[in-house]
């Protein structure tokens, strides 16, 4: 539930921005075009100016003041992290009462940090340990030696296999898995003979795991996922590779093995990566688009289109590519030498 009023200059002041305009309680935060009095919204988008200027929000979060918007300003030098902040003031996290459900399997040979939460129906199995604070909702599973850090959720059907390892305050959301076998076969006389994954995963601390992601385990050695990194719902992660710090990469991407991602990249949804490329710190990925070689930010960091190419190029490409059948049909009769006669 969102949190009783409080003053404009108070909330300001937790925001990192500064008032203009009166000094108005407000309850909570809504959207530019649902915000009424007592409420706050934002702004960081131009094309949203309209609903911005005729929006009933008691004051807005922006980066300066907007002519003919009548409500009070909330100036920040990043308003997107201060409407982040706002969200938090207004609807703080849910902590769930520390301790372990009877309804929940924990072996007794695992161990379980203070003040953490166990669910009904979650397992965690010999060996396991989870970390002080930490929330396991109900049907996670813990395997065999996994190690949950502390201040970590881990929604329903959260699965982690043996030997895993989470680091501190990682969001693991609703039916992702971490840790399945790779993807490895060995072709024979026989047919494709399974190829044992014998490594683990190593996802850092702050990481946040979208709904039913799956992050595969190593043929050998690690998978890892380093600090800060953000997936998306339904993100796969091939055996071997590994992701550097603070990447963001959005729903429906595919990462195949061996692949090594830099670190402040951002990939669009639904890209693709053929194994064993690397893409370097700082690059910026369309969506969908399709990476067949590695690539880095020394020529540009804006890629797009598939093959990957640099962004400026794809957009010439994408005008051009509708205008390609007149263009064939204009050069086939030009090669037979007729270039004023109609195609019949």
């Amino acid at each position: 539930m969102p949190k009783s009023s409080l003053p404009l200059s108070e909330l300001a002041a937790r925001i990192g921005a500064v008032l203009q305009g009166p000094d108005a309680p407000v309850r909570g935060i809504a959207p530019l075009e649902e915000a009424g009095p007592g409420q706050v919204a934002f702004l960081s988008n131009p094309r949203y100016l309209r609903l911005a200027r005729e929006t009933k929000a008691s004051a807005l979060i922006v980066r300066e003041p907007l002519a003919g918007a009548a409500c009070a300003f909330l100036l920040s030098p990043n308003p997107y992290d201060s409407f982040a902040r706002a969200v938090e003031v207004f609807h703080p996290p849910v902590r769930h009462a520390a301790g372990i459900s009877p309804l929940a399997c924990v072996d007794p040979g695992a161990s379980i940090g203070r003040d953490a939460s166990i669910g009904p129906f979650a397992v965690v199995e010999k060996g396991a340990t989870v970390g002080d604070r930490s929330s396991l909702y109900s049907g996670v599973y813990i395997g065999m030696g996994a190690a949950v850090g502390e201040d970590c959720v881990l929604y329903p059907r959260v699965v982690l296999y043996e030997g895993v390892r989470v680091g501190n305050r990682a969001i693991l959301h609703a039916g992702c898995v971490i840790g399945s076998d790779g993807f490895g076969f060995a072709p024979s006389s026989r047919g494709f003979r399974k190829i044992p994954q014998v490594g683990t995963v190593e996802i850092g601390d702050d990481v946040e795991i979208g709904a039913n992601s799956a992050i595969d385990r190593a043929a050998m050695g690690v998978t890892r996922i380093g600090r800060g990194t953000k997936l998306d719902n339904m993100v796969h992660v091939g055996h071997n590779v590994a992701i550097g710090i603070d990447t963001v990469i959005a729903a429906q991407t595919g990462i195949s093995g061996s692949c090594r991602i830099g670190s402040r990249v951002m990939v669009g949804g639904q890209a693709g990566f053929a194994g064993h490329i690397e893409v370097g710190d700082g690059v910026m990925l369309g969506g969908q688009t399709g990476v067949a070689s590695s690539i880095d930010a020394s020529e540009t960091s804006a890629w797009s289109g598939t093959p990957a190419m640099p962004h400026r190029t794809w957009l010439k490409m994408s005008t051009l590519l509708p205008k390609l059948p007149e263009l064939f049909r204009r050069v086939r009769k030009l090669e037979d030498g007729n270039p004023g006669k109609e195609e019949e």
